[in-house]
């Protein structure tokens, strides 16, 4: 695609996230669009919004259980940006109406870095020693592709289908946690709807973390200190409506809720 294409669709999608709207599906329209091409058409998309004033804070990896890889028929993770305007605190009520489309969440672990991690070669071992503490966390996605009809290209042009994501409370050393085996259970509405583990997400959240570190690697572009990196979710993404509450527990971590009006 060339760079008039790419700032075509990268406004059309910031232009549906201010709106609150959906385009049709990219891969429809461009049967040749490349991976590559999704990224730049994201970069483009976060552009706008940097220029509206928000801040990268972190980023998140996204499909990268079997279970959302499933439901959506995409086969590999991928990867979007945060920002300080999509950030909210345990508890919070998400107002949907006029902000989101057709939200699902997801329960995932976050990492708080406290140096930079830069691929490639990025190892499990140097994640850890990387990382400030690891907190439950909601990530609640959203997608700008009308009805949610995406494939791999469509998910990473429209910024991973990030909308918002949650940070609970509880904050822990990542060695004080086996994240492998942490078990989760998540709630909606006082139901049990899904329970996971820590190798639901690439054998390990410690895997995504490497994993997001050495693909960025190779485009040049750390991890930061100071970023919160979502790793990915442990149960299947479930959608959420005006008054739904949902929370996780994930063993040995703590719990993380949100409520939507």
């Amino acid at each position: 695609m060339n760079d008039k294409q790419i700032e075509q669709y990268g406004d059309e999608l910031y232009n549906a996230l201010r709106s609150c709207s959906t385009v049709a599906p990219l891969t429809d329209r461009e049967p040749s669009i490349t991976l590559d091409d999704a990224y730049r058409i994201s970069v483009r998309m976060l552009e706008r919004r940097l220029a509206d004033g928000e801040q990268v804070i972190g980023k998140k990896i996204g499909v990268t259980s079997k279970a959302v890889q499933t439901m959506l028929n995409v086969h590999q993770p991928d990867f979007g940006y945060l920002t300080d305007r999509m950030v909210y605190a345990n508890g919070d009520e998400i107002k949907i109406a006029g902000q989101m489309i057709a939200p699902r969440a997801e329960g995932e672990i976050a990492f708080i870095l406290k140096r930079d991690l830069m691929g490639p070669g990025v190892t499990n071992a140097q994640v850890i020693a990387a990382t400030e503490c690891v907190m439950p966390c909601f990530e609640i996605v959203d997608s700008r592709i009308h009805d949610w009809k995406i494939k791999i290209q469509d998910t990473v042009a429209d910024n991973a289908s990030c909308g918002v994501f949650v940070l609970g409370d509880a904050a822990r050393l990542p060695s004080e946690i086996d994240l492998t085996t942490c078990g989760m259970v998540m709630e909606k509405n006082g139901e049990i709807i899904a329970t996971g583990a820590g190798a639901a997400a690439l054998g390990s959240p410690v895997n995504c973390i490497a994993w997001l570190a050495n693909t960025l690697g190779r485009l040049g572009v750390p991890l930061k200190a100071g970023e919160v990196i979502l790793s990915g979710s442990l149960v299947p993404l479930a959608p959420v409506v005006a008054g739904d509450h949902v929370e996780v527990a994930i063993g040995g971590l703590g719990h993380c809720a949100v409520r939507f009006g």
